[in-house]
């Protein structure tokens, strides 16, 4: 395995420093929990090894969001950034071959180049709103393809995957005898009255991988969970987490669990942020003289870009940003995208920060044009 270290994590504001940071617009996810907000007591918790499958308890309430799902079809691990890499190290090697969405979370893009596999992109562009050409995805499949790759709601634009779209993959999925993995660690986030699909319930050819970090404000327990109905695929995932880790954090796991009996009163208050948030930013962005985006459906990102008509000066505008403004953006080589592009995070930030990361934001971009 041949690592680097990507520049998303290199350049993270977790590497920068949380308080070198005072309106971080680069993060992903919803604000972060205190562990008093959780009104948890774990005095009797015995901290030992626990259930190699995850809590049985937690993994029951997990399948039960899905229509057709069993416990026994819900793993649990240490992160979904974990459940990527044992799907990756299981299913590829240097005789295989992956296609995958880009932009990405670069996990889903690095670690098969690190194993060495065959890897085609497919590309998403601006002008065709983010959206998966599926007829791309046929040209690019052979037969040594083992894992087509997407992420919905998407990372970094916000997107969600139509309906058709996804049929379509699962069908082609099927026909050739792949996986479609979908990596759904925004699924809790919706934005609009566009329902984000059951996608795992639908066949044995769909691995879904979530987490309790993005939507649920809990990124330090380093818990998610991968779903399979691929009774063979899901033990050769558990021998890889055997193999990794034997077993999850039984602390993580019971935090887990005792939020998620109570994820929904949560989720309303996050939700209630978020869109106050969301609709600051569709004033923001309504109109800009600067920026123009696809509006995002779901999750707490977008990848705004500034307009092509417009001379800028990249380099510049990353300096002051945090230099001079103290905000921060996830700028676009984080994706192996211009840096034109930018992720926008509106999750994580209070009402009232949001609003100033905004103007501070407004007056970067400006400062940035380099006048003819």
């Amino acid at each position: 395995m041949d690592y680097k270290r990507m520049p998303i994590e290199v350049e993270s504001p977790e590497m920068i420093g949380y308080s070198n940071i005072p309106f971080n617009l680069a993060e992903s996810s919803v604000t972060d929990l205190r562990f008093k907000d959780l009104d948890l007591n774990l005095d009797d918790l015995v901290i030992a090894y626990t259930d190699h499958f995850g809590k049985p308890e937690l993994r029951a309430l997990l399948a039960e969001e899905h229509k057709n799902i069993a416990a026994s079809e819900v793993l649990l691990t240490p992160s979904a950034a974990t459940a990527l890499f044992m799907i990756h190290t299981t299913l590829l090697n240097v005789d295989s071959h992956l296609i995958v969405v880009k932009p990405n979370y670069g996990t889903n893009i690095e670690t098969p180049k690190a194993i060495g596999c065959a890897v085609d992109y497919v590309d998403l562009k601006f002008e065709d709103g983010y959206c998966i050409d599926v007829e791309d995805v046929k040209q690019k499949i052979k037969p040594t393809t083992r894992l087509i790759s997407i992420t919905s709601p998407h990372n970094p634009t916000g997107t969600i995957v139509p309906e058709e779209t996804i049929q379509a993959l699962i069908a082609l999925a099927e026909e050739r005898g792949c996986y479609l993995l979908i990596d759904e660690t925004y699924k809790f986030l919706q934005l609009t009255e566009n329902t984000i699909p059951d996608y795992v319930s639908r066949s044995k050819q769909v691995i879904s991988v979530c987490s309790f970090s993005k939507a649920f404000g809990l990124p330090g327990i380093r818990l998610g969970w991968l779903i399979t109905k691929d009774a063979a695929l899901y033990h050769q995932l558990l021998a890889a987490k055997e193999q990794i880790i034997i077993a999850n954090s039984v602390v993580d796991e019971e935090i887990a669990f005792q939020f998620y009996k109570h994820k929904n009163a949560f989720l309303l208050a996050t939700m209630e942020q978020v869109n106050a948030n969301f609709k600051t930013l569709q004033t923001f962005m309504a109109e800009h003289p600067i920026l123009e985006w696809v509006e995002p459906n779901g999750g707490v990102v977008c990848f705004p870009r500034v307009k092509a008509n417009l001379r800028f000066d990249t380099e510049k505008f990353y300096h002051r940003l945090l230099a001079e403004y103290a905000t921060f953006v996830g700028a676009g080589h984080w994706f192996d995208e211009s840096d034109r592009s930018f992720r926008l995070g509106f999750g994580y930030l209070s009402t009232q920060d949001f609003k100033e990361a905004l103007v501070r934001l407004n007056s970067c971009l400006e400062d940035a044009i380099v006048n003819a």
